[in-house]
């Protein structure tokens, strides 16, 4: 099977990259936003052309929440333009196109997990791109997926989990958002549900549409804090002694976050029989990750 790639320097691009090379079934075609950037119709045309993929998977996005805000131009252009361009020359081509959204196209104002069916109420600039995306791909393809997932780390990028580790090294207390609750998601977990769902599709499960995934567990950005320093403490000189809860209004941001974004996972369970995974697990692990790279 055949997977192009785009976004490949992000978190789960550079993820879809690492684990691809370790499973021989994929040949994959990855690409950076500076060897492919979605904006531009052309070069995706003339990469789909040369490649013949038998799916794309879309990582490519502007995530940058808060300065989305001044930059709206920008985060439209990749977050609902770009994905129109994929979406129009994936179907020209028949090829399925995978996507990924986000958690930020809800307002938070619910009290149980969001349902894909739920309607989006994003209140930032960034959540609007990537909700105006999904319209953009569901409109222009019909053999698409679009997969929802929240709260992304890993050991590569700049993502919280790295924050707080840089943080702790420095500050004696740190003062942390305790009313935004959501499901911290490894993007190793987004890049093995995307290969197997991509796996599924290939050999003939066309279930398109929709699909929430991310972690069992929902916690604030607090208690994520919290285990960060707790797992982090044995493998970094941390010299945090506490870590104080604050509310949202006393950390104001350019853009406004969801007080509570939990996805609900079941819906990608019953169809493609994939289960919602540990965040707590895979922090252990990405933090080993990102003491070796540290000490190479």
């Amino acid at each position: 099977m055949k997977i192009l790639v785009t976004g490949a320097q992000g978190q789960v691009g550079h993820a879809i990259y690492e684990l691809a090379k370790q499973q021989y079934s994929y040949q994959l075609f990855a690409f950076t936003k500076s060897q492919l950037d979605i904006v531009n119709k052309e070069k995706i045309n003339q990469l789909l052309a040369a490649h013949t993929p038998d799916i794309v998977i879309n990582t490519a996005a502007y995530t940058a929440v808060d300065k989305a805000e001044q930059e709206y131009e920008l985060a439209f252009a990749i977050n609902r333009d770009g994905v129109k361009n994929l979406a129009i020359l994936c179907k020209q081509y028949q090829i399925p196109l995978f996507h990924i959204s986000t958690d930020y196209i809800f307002d938070g104002t619910k009290t149980s997990p969001y349902m894909e069916e739920d309607p989006a109420s994003p209140l930032n600039i960034y959540g609007q791109s990537k909700w105006q995306g999904e319209i953009a791909l569901r409109e222009c393809h019909e053999q698409h997926i679009i997969l929802r997932t929240s709260w992304i780390f890993s050991q590569f990028g700049h993502n919280f989990v790295k924050t707080i580790l840089h943080l702790a090294q420095q500050k004696k207390t740190l003062t942390i958002i305790e009313d935004q609750i959501g499901c911290p998601t490894p993007a190793t977990a987004i890049a093995e549900t995307l290969l197997n769902m991509a796996q599924q599709v290939y050999l003939g499960k066309r279930l398109w549409g929709t699909y929430h995934y991310c972690s069992d567990h929902a916690v604030s950005w607090y208690e994520f804090a919290k285990e960060i320093i707790q797992q982090g403490q044995q493998f970094f000189p941390l010299v945090t002694e506490q870590v104080l809860p604050i509310s949202t209004t006393d950390y104001p941001t350019p853009a406004m976050r969801p007080k509570y974004s939990v996805l609900n996972t079941n819906k990608l369970k019953t169809t493609y029989n994939i289960n919602a995974c540990s965040w707590q697990k895979a922090l252990s692990d990405i933090i080993i990750q990102i003491t070796n790279a540290v000490k190479k």
